[in-house]
């Protein structure tokens, strides 16, 4: 396809790893860690939570975007980058492709919230709007990639995407060297994959466990059947993680995490009012679901250190 990366298309080894951490490290924020008694006393565990939310864009996201688009070579410079997304991949993209002087192109489904559009377009990107099906997404971007040229950045599915999104639990194991496990939300697996292979290879000492919301529960039964589940269309307040896993990202954490737990719609929003309460943080529904996972399993958790990487904080007010 028009705009495809011509690069090794292998599992991130331990040196990509730590490459892409000193790749984007002048780019992003060193996000703080943020903790509380209560919460600790409530949970009987102590938590530590990494601030994503906090992160350029808002999100986590803009840690793959960087690393993806620091590595074109001047020849796809040139041309831009181009994706699909209907919020923190566009943006993030957008953000690097702003930063380093190049183009970009993002597909847009017509309903998408009106700020991510407003977002997108002041971080100087071209928005292409699309029916919202993933069907109509695809052919869209196809057309924009065969009109531009354009480098297609995939949101998850893509391993300089995986090895970017390392770079938050990377960061994080550097702040608090004590964990015994990680905690990352899963949707397409991006920052679950990325967080699994920086414990694997820094610490493999640690579990590493994803927390996923039960009306899109595609993650937890693609694990027990061993292959890829597709996603559910039920809807949830979590809107960030209606993704199916990527191929990329399934491959790694099929054999790296530890499992996958589920949360209510109501845990959830629990979860994301004790965040909101108790540490003053805004915090997105999908991020709440690694609080609401922690709660739900005491036992799992009881007397460990239990890290939380909060994923993003971009939420519609209204």
């Amino acid at each position: 396809m028009t705009g495809s990366v011509h690069v090794k298309d292998t599992v991130p080894n331990h040196q990509d790893l730590l490459d892409a951490y000193t790749r984007v490290k002048p780019f992003v924020h060193r996000t703080p860690v943020f903790k509380s008694e209560t919460l600790d006393q409530i949970a009987g565990c102590t938590l530590y939570f990494k601030c994503e939310n906090l992160q350029k864009v808002g999100a986590f996201k803009y840690r793959g975007a960087t690393n993806a688009v620091l590595q074109l070579s001047e020849t796809e410079r040139a041309c831009g980058v181009a994706t699909h997304s209907s919020g923190n991949h566009g943006q993030a993209l957008a953000k690097a492709a702003q930063v380093n002087g190049i183009a970009s192109n993002i597909v847009m489904p017509n309903n998408a919230p009106q700020v991510k559009v407003d977002a997108i377009k002041g971080y100087g990107g071209n928005v292409t709007f699309c029916e919202p099906t993933l069907a109509a997404r695809e052919s869209t971007l196809k057309k924009v990639l065969d009109q531009t040229g354009a480098v297609e950045i995939h949101p998850y599915n893509n391993y300089k995407i995986i090895a970017g999104a390392s770079t938050a639990a990377q960061e994080f194991l550097e702040q608090q060297t004590n964990l015994d496990i990680l905690l990352t939300p899963v949707g397409g697996g991006g920052l679950l994959s990325g967080t699994c292979l920086t414990a694997h290879y820094l610490n493999p000492n640690i579990e590493v466990w994803a927390a996923e919301p039960k009306n899109v529960n595609d993650a937890f039964l693609s694990l027990k059947a061993g292959k890829i589940i597709p996603a559910p269309s039920t809807p949830t307040i979590a809107d960030g993680l209606k993704t199916s896993l990527g191929s990329r990202n399934f491959k790694i954490i099929k054999e790296h995490v530890y499992g996958v737990l589920t949360c209510t719609e109501e845990e959830i929003i629990s979860a994301m009012k004790l965040i909101w309460q108790r540490l003053k943080l805004v915090v997105e529904p999908s991020s709440a679901t690694v609080l609401a996972v922690v709660l739900k399993n005491p036992a799992l958790f009881h007397d460990k250190n239990v890290g939380l990487i909060i994923s993003g904080g971009n939420i519609d007010t209204s």
